[in-house]
């Protein structure tokens, strides 16, 4: 449920870059901002890594990201490509050839520094297979790996000597004549990144990627990429993103979604607004809410579901998803449905009834061929 058409102050404006295509995939310009992850298997083991890429695709990501450091992964490539649902960005570091192998293998993007793979000559020819292939590229800064150059000059890694960096990679793509890029500007710290990324805005037109590097496990990563990458998208920097974390690719995403959903900015799935709960609650909410979101998963329509223990908070919730439910006394709380009181139902009978209230609303929304737009 949008409410930004009569609530300006919800609106996130975007800033306008350049359109590229990661496979079939469009990313900046008004395209929705896509979410990506990579895998963490050895890539020659094309099994274990289009299991995760498969897992990955099937919770929303838009776009997955393979590692290709030798040649048995880029042989394995060419399967991996094949095989799966979403376009694969093959991750490149050093070895031009890498890259070439890549892009004949079928990769859709490859990410690459073009100052750290090698001289003049062997830059062009990894554009030229890029050229060739229909690759797009993603120019991937790195805190962590800057030129000795720029670390010289500026004594440390710093918001100035990233851009730097990523300004004279995106000189040499263009100055070969290649435009279809992408650019990120990446670091563990969220004051680096964040300051980056915003000079980084200023300075080009090129879409951009966006991500906290090496973040953590799965909680301190998941606080860590929230506040980081949510305050750029607040202001309206970047046009896909990762989440980059110590856990299963597939929590990368289910992350990475949430982010967008809490800022308006993607809407797959629903949406559950639910209480901590405390001394007033009429039913368990904790187990209800954990029940939900597993049996739930499944469904990938946008739609808000708001689960409140009680009737402080819970008719107003109501009043603004999708769904709601509220608890009431004696073992029993009401339903509201698009804001409305609806009926009572018995505690006991609740996770059965709203999974099936929600899936019934599905179904209504596709026979109406009114799904509303993944970027709302």
């Amino acid at each position: 449920m949008s409410l930004n058409h009569i609530r300006p102050w919800r609106n996130i404006y975007r800033r306008k870059s350049r359109q590229i295509m990661v496979g079939n995939v469009p990313v900046g310009g008004d395209a929705p901002i896509t979410v990506q992850t990579m895998t963490n298997t050895d890539t020659a083991d094309v099994k274990a890594t289009l299991d995760q890429v498969i897992r990955s695709a099937d919770v929303g990501a838009d776009i997955v990201r393979v590692s290709t450091p030798d040649e048995a992964s880029t042989r394995a490539l060419r399967e991996i490509v094949r095989e799966s649902p979403v376009p694969i960005v093959a991750d490149i570091h050093f070895h031009y050839k890498r890259a070439i192998e890549a892009a004949e293998a079928g990769a859709a993007c490859l990410r690459i520094n073009p100052g750290n793979i090698g001289d003049a000559s062997r830059v062009k020819e990894v554009i030229r297979a890029a050229k060739d292939h229909g690759c797009s590229i993603r120019i991937g800064v790195n805190a962590g790996s800057l030129e000795k150059h720029l670390l010289d000059k500026y004594g440390e890694p710093c918001p100035d000597a990233m851009v730097e960096s990523g300004l004279d990679h995106i000189k040499i793509l263009q100055d070969n004549d290649f435009h279809e890029f992408k650019i990120s500007c990446k670091a563990s710290d969220v004051f680096l990144a964040a300051a980056a990324y915003q000079a980084l805005a200023e300075a080009t037109d090129a879409p951009i990627h966006l991500g906290i590097t090496e973040a953590g496990g799965l909680m301190a990563g998941t606080v860590k990429s929230a506040i980081g990458l949510g305050n750029l998208l607040w202001m309206g920097i970047g046009d896909t993103i990762r989440v980059s974390l110590s856990a299963d690719p597939v929590e990368e995403v289910k992350v990475g979604y949430e982010i967008l959903k809490s800022l308006g900015l993607r809407t797959r799935g629903v949406q559950i607004i639910s209480c901590p709960s405390c001394a007033r609650q009429g039913f368990d909410v904790i187990k209800t809410v954990e029940t939900l979101e597993k049996r739930l998963e499944h469904i990938k329509t946008p739609m808000s579901l708001s689960i409140i223990g009680c009737v402080v908070n819970g008719p107003g919730e109501a009043l603004m998803t999708d769904i709601g439910f509220t608890g009431g006394g004696a073992g029993s709380g009401m339903v509201y449905l698009a804001g409305k009181q609806s009926h009572k139902l018995s505690n006991a009978e609740m996770v059965d009834h709203i999974v099936g209230l929600v899936e019934a609303r599905v179904a209504e929304i596709e026979a109406e061929g009114d799904t509303p737009d993944a970027a709302e």
